[in-house]
């Protein structure tokens, strides 16, 4: 019997859809929502209830940009810079949505980059 196997990409929306029916951004704590493609990351701060982004930043943006570290150095950059603004919004604690990607390499680091910015979660 042969077996069909999805695609990487189908089974990390998949596995980000079976996560966002438990978790969700309210007004005290906002969604902080991590994508991480081949050469980027982004982070936003969303407010579900409202259907708004508070805070926003990604490794184009020009502080980060013009680095030459790794990868995992541009995200710590963007998880301090996502905290800095999500704290000029008046956020202080998140709840964090991976977007089923792995807890580790990139996703990590922007994670705890943005818990010693400030953030809670």
């Amino acid at each position: 019997m042969k077996k069909i196997f999805a695609s990487r990409s189908a089974s990390r929306i998949k596995r980000h859809q079976r996560i966002r029916l438990r978790l969700s951004g309210t007004v005290e704590r906002p969604r902080l929502a991590v994508f991480r493609s081949l050469s980027h990351i982004y982070a936003q701060v969303i407010d579900d209830v409202a259907g708004k982004t508070l805070a926003a930043a990604s490794s184009l943006d020009a502080s980060v940009k013009g680095s030459t570290g790794t990868k995992s150095d541009d995200a710590k950059a963007v998880g301090r810079l996502v905290a800095e603004r999500a704290k000029a919004a008046g956020v202080d604690k998140v709840v964090f949505d991976r977007a089923g990607f792995q807890y580790h390499g990139r996703v990590r680091s922007l994670a705890e980059a943005a818990r010693e910015a400030g953030l809670d979660f």
